[in-house]
């Protein structure tokens, strides 16, 4: 958790770019919504989907599609 941060960008199991993140919300990782990805829109996933964090990149543990398919658009 103490290692991520605003700017880190978040891929999928398959590299795929999913977002950047923009900050924590509880135990949801917050991405930004000026990233391409989003769509003008804030996302929010579950921080359980973190597999790796290996320099400025977050890998998840499920594919960018499956990822954008969990993600939600408000904070619980």
């Amino acid at each position: 958790m103490d290692q991520i941060r605003e700017g880190l960008e978040v891929v999928g199991s398959d590299q795929g770019h999913v977002g950047t993140v923009d900050g924590l919300a509880g135990q949801l990782l917050k991405l930004k919504k000026n990233d391409p990805a989003s769509g003008g829109t804030h996302h929010y996933l579950d921080i359980g989907l973190i597999g790796a964090i290996e320099g400025d990149i977050i890998k998840l543990l499920v594919t960018a599609d499956d990822a954008k398919q969990r993600w939600s658009e408000e904070s619980e």
